[in-house]
């Protein structure tokens, strides 16, 4: 057994599909694809260069971003949901494999997004109190704060606290922690535009 896998005997060819499952999921850029469908053409070269549903929001309007949120968390929580039918080690693992394959996906020469929307689609699907939680806190901060950036640092810097605190699993804690890091790590640059004052605000009123 290893920190995520609990099942005896480990049946590694599973493991593999679980991953490469959950890789090729995560992996599909749909807020790319929704661009050019709609008209506006490569996403990466307008706003923050980002594939994700803030810059979706800032380049192609309310409407388009909410179908982007929405086809990435479910591009997290779809395979995980089939993997747990199996065994939780499955679930965990396609969580790793959706989270991993949107942040560095093949057919984008792995730049991929920062994999907020996919990481909250895994939580519900792990743990849909867990996952209702980081969503309100997210919505709380931008509401208050208009920064999408900080909305996201605030959830999942207290997401391995909320795993803790509404469930006992400690395989759905490691995965938070985990997704917590990443989503940290891939907001670099965001804090320290934040620290200086230069971040960009959203604007969740907007009529697009």
């Amino acid at each position: 057994m290893s920190l995520l896998l609990t099942q005896t005997p480990i049946i590694w060819s599973a493991i593999l599909l679980a991953f490469l499952g959950g890789y090729l999921s995560g992996s599909v850029p749909y807020g790319l694809l929704l661009g050019k469908i709609s008209g506006l053409g490569d996403i990466r070269k307008s706003g923050s260069g980002n594939i994700g549903a803030t810059n979706v929001l800032r380049v192609g309007g309310k409407k388009l971003a909410i179908i982007t949120l929405l086809l990435d968390g479910l591009k997290g929580t779809i395979p995980v949901l089939i993997a747990r039918q199996v065994h939780m080690d499955y679930a965990v693992i396609a969580a790793l494999g959706a989270f991993i394959g949107h942040l560095f996906p093949v057919w984008l020469k792995f730049k991929g997004g920062k994999g907020v929307a996919v990481a909250l689609g895994i939580a519900f699907a792990l743990s849909w109190k867990v996952g209702l939680i980081l969503c309100l806190i997210w919505l709380a901060v931008a509401v208050m704060t208009q920064y999408s950036s900080l909305s996201s640092l605030a959830a999942f810097g207290l997401s391995p606290i909320v795993a803790v605190l509404l469930t006992a699993d400690f395989q759905i804690i490691v995965v938070m922690a985990f997704l917590s890091l990443m989503v940290w790590a891939k907001h670099h640059e965001n804090i320290r535009r934040l620290l200086s004052g230069t971040e960009s605000k959203i604007k969740l009123k907007s009529s697009s």
